[in-house]
């Protein structure tokens, strides 16, 4: 589980139907893709994007670029069976100039602020 709690997140957009909430102490943006819902992770992902730079989806680069959204999907998939309490995986890739993170339980952290070759690996 990746640890963050949304009693500390401040909420402030709703992208579609899912709530988009602030980290004010890291700068961070976070969303949550359970794996009861409808939408993909992948989809849930560039909506929060698309809703934290103020940009229509169709306007950002494709999520194919950086990461294949199909691969994506099906590993925070395999990460909900194999560890259905939302183990401690997690996947971290650069989208739209973002560093993006996305952890078993369906948490997708946005980093708008961070340089994606500084933080990787780090």
């Amino acid at each position: 589980m990746s640890g963050t709690t949304r009693d500390r997140l401040t909420p402030v957009s709703k992208t579609v139907d899912r709530q988009l909430y602030y980290d004010e102490g890291h700068g961070t943006y976070h969303a949550w893709c359970p794996d009861v819902d409808y939408e993909p992770v992948s989809t849930g992902l560039v909506m929060a994007v698309s809703s934290i730079l103020e940009t229509d989806p169709a306007d950002l680069e494709s999520l194919s670029a950086s990461i294949d959204p199909d691969a994506l999907n099906a590993l925070v998939g395999h990460w909900s069976e194999r560890e259905p309490q939302g183990g401690r995986n997690s996947i971290a890739f650069s989208f739209a100039d973002c560093l993006i993170t996305v952890y078993a339980d369906g948490e997708i952290v946005i980093d708008p602020d961070r340089p994606v070759d500084e933080s990787i690996g780090a």
